[in-house]
């Protein structure tokens, strides 16, 4: 969609000076000779940029009439763009590390108060991406933080915020924590997945001890194929959760038929509806520990969320049943003091 209105004009303005004053090609001095204005859209608030520039004036020199723009402002924008860095991380963040989609993005980035359509958050997107692939494939900078490790352990596996959208697929080192590559394809077969095995082997300069990643067929078959006689294991938690699939499934029936034992919830809190007395009070506190522990779906596999439903269930039916004792011995001591 188009833009249908002007955007506001900045309120803050910064001036950025060039550090270097002599010419890089001769070594001469370079004048201040114009400035340039450039409008940014970042996270504190859009800003105006006075950018002055310098040139060399000397003839013969390489860089003769060559504008020499201040270095800072590098650090918060990329070249004929409208956006700053910081917005590009944040975009970044959300698509890869919470899964947002583009609409979601969007809607964070409103409610932060940038003002942004829908399809520059697609663009960004895609600046993101290209800044993460240049900083991945700078393969002397892999070198410098793995060289004190004798071998790395690959991770492989695919994000996909969208369905039906290309997959980032990722490989990262479990020694170092380092991500080694991240690249979106629009297919997930062996032959499109060896290639970026092989490139990471090739970039890391130590050896592949072994790879994890989860159970599907074409990453197996991509390992096979870039990494033959490397060990590969299958992912902890996937293992996991496929050795404990028979409990989970048991646990989820258990669940659905405690969620059955304990239906008319909100009747009761109809009943109490305009009422403030201690009872009531005491009732609607009831109701909500039980609406709570209906909704906590727990963290399978590692937290069966039916047998967590019944001991919150218990727990709220002895609290019950003490107040049950407590007012039936104050009806008892009532009526002998009587």
């Amino acid at each position: 969609m188009a833009r249908v209105s002007a955007r506001r004009r900045p309120e803050r303005e910064r001036v950025l000076l060039p550090v270097r004053q002599n010419c890089p090609g001769c070594g001469g001095h370079m004048q201040l000779r114009y400035e340039n204005r450039r409008h940014l859209v970042m996270l504190p608030g859009a800003v105006r940029l006075r950018l002055k520039i310098r040139r060399c004036e000397h003839a013969g020199c390489p860089r003769f009439h060559v504008p020499y723009r201040p270095e800072a402002e590098c650090a918060l924008a990329l070249p004929q763009q409208e956006f700053g860095l910081d917005v590009i991380a944040l975009v970044g963040v959300l698509r890869h590390r919470e899964h947002g989609s583009v609409p979601e993005i969007h809607a964070a980035l409103r409610g932060r108060g940038v003002e942004i359509a829908e399809r520059s958050v697609t663009n960004l997107l895609d600046r993101y991406d290209e800044l993460l692939a240049t900083n991945l494939t700078d393969t002397r900078r892999l070198r410098r933080v793995l060289k004190g490790q004798r071998g790395v352990i690959l991770a492989l596996d695919g994000l996909q915020p969208d369905v039906g959208h290309e997959v980032l697929w990722v490989v990262r080192d479990c020694l170092s924590g380092e991500v080694l590559l991240a690249r979106s394809l629009l297919s997930a077969t062996a032959e499109d997945l060896a290639p970026l095995l092989r490139e990471v082997a090739g970039a890391v300069g130590v050896p592949v001890l072994g790879v994890v990643s989860d159970g599907q067929t074409s990453i197996r078959r991509a390992v096979e194929r870039a990494l033959p006689g490397v060990p590969h294991q299958l992912c902890q938690f996937h293992f996991l959760r496929e050795a404990a699939h028979p409990i989970f499934e048991a646990d989820r029936h258990a669940k659905v038929r405690l969620k059955a034992e304990v239906r008319g919830v909100r009747p009761i809190e109809r009943a109490l509806e305009g009422r403030d007395d201690p009872v009531a009070e005491v009732a609607r506190g009831y109701c909500a520990a039980v609406r709570s522990a209906i909704t906590d779906d727990g963290r399978p596999p590692l937290a069966a969320s039916g047998l967590r439903l019944k001991a919150r269930l218990e727990a709220v039916a002895d609290s019950l049943d003490r107040v049950a004792e407590k007012g039936a011995a104050r009806r008892r001591s009532r009526g002998s003091a009587s």
